[in-house]
């Protein structure tokens, strides 16, 4: 999948809802599961990074708080 069309998606998309969810399966044809796979890769590619920084930025920022809170949590 196109990084710069994951990209886009999410700048239409860019909260998570049970629409969202339906609309990746529907227009994009994969599972949400994938999609966020698939986005992130995305977001640290020079292409997508090129073509959508500001929603590239975002999502990186996003995968980075939920990966420190998942390591405080497990801290704990």
């Amino acid at each position: 999948m196109d990084p710069t069309a994951l990209l886009a998606f999410e700048t239409r998309h860019p909260y998570q809802s049970s629409a969202k969810n339906e609309r990746i399966r529907r227009e994009l044809g994969i599972t949400e599961v994938r999609y966020y796979v698939l986005l992130g890769r995305a977001a640290r590619s020079a292409e997508g990074i090129a073509a959508h920084p500001v929603t590239a930025r975002l999502v990186r920022e996003r995968a980075a708080q939920r990966a420190q809170q998942r390591e405080r949590r497990s801290a704990a």
